[in-house]
């Protein structure tokens, strides 16, 4: 089989929508979920990518196939598309996605936690690397990471790192993330960890209250000093609400 024609996972394809978080928070966008994860965060709110709970939703799609739904639901109302998952750098066959996107004069965008490098990673316009601090439970695998900036940045990519906080062991592993890699844009976002909670007005004063916490302790930091601070936009709008 080609490499054009392999097919991906795909859970969802939804938008146009603003990006919630990252180096693009706020940018008018699509986004394509794909299925799997090597990671097993305990707040994750896309668990459904990898804990089987979403098995069958999963639709195996090719890159054209893609296309055609996002021009389906977008129209003519978008030039951005975010790759999204559980882990898109889980896909060696990701290639051909972002070349039709390109095609189509799409500006595409994807965020993966640093833990897999992929050759595609050059391809893409705005990069996220996004490692998972201690109240995930996962481990940093730092080797994996230094090889992955070190690459981007010999390639000249423009790509930056986030951390979601959560608390101060979190706050810890931000300075640690900043100080090991101190040329790389750098983010900071205060994490949802109320990924059940149904009520959005609740959950909104919550994460804002969260968000003052992050900003207090940033402006007071003498390591965190030239980084961005950020909420999570799209759970303040829609909560724990997937799809949006």
């Amino acid at each position: 089989m080609r490499e054009q024609e392999k097919k991906l996972p795909v859970l969802e394809i939804f938008g146009p929508t603003v990006q919630g978080e990252g180096m693009v928070i706020g940018r008018k966008t699509m986004f394509v979920r794909t299925a799997g994860c090597d990671y097993r965060c305990v707040w994750c709110d896309s668990a459904f990518t990898w804990d089987g709970s979403g098995k069958d939703r999963i639709r195996m799609m090719t890159a054209s196939q893609i296309v055609d739904e996002l021009i389906s639901l977008g129209g003519e109302r978008f030039n951005h598309v975010t790759i999204s998952g559980g882990n898109p750098a889980l896909l060696a066959q990701l290639t051909p996605l972002i070349q039709v996107c390109h095609e189509q004069q799409w500006t595409v965008a994807l965020e993966t936690q640093g833990s897999r490098y992929q050759p595609w990673f050059l391809e893409i316009d705005e990069l996220t690397i996004s490692p998972k601090p201690p109240s995930s439970t996962m481990e940093t695998d730092w080797e994996v990471l230094d090889e992955i900036v070190t690459t981007l940045t010999e390639n000249n990519r423009q790509f930056c790192l986030k951390v979601v906080i959560m608390d101060e062991l979190d706050f810890t592993y931000a300075k640690q993330v900043h100080q090991r890699y101190d040329n790389v844009p750098f983010y900071v976002q205060v994490g949802n960890d109320h990924i059940e909670e149904q009520d959005t007005k609740q959950l909104l004063m919550y994460l804002l209250e969260r968000y003052e916490w992050l900003v207090e302790q940033v402006m007071n930091d003498d390591v965190l000093r030239g980084v961005y601070v950020l909420p999570q936009l799209h759970t303040w709008l829609w909560g724990n609400k997937q799809g949006v």
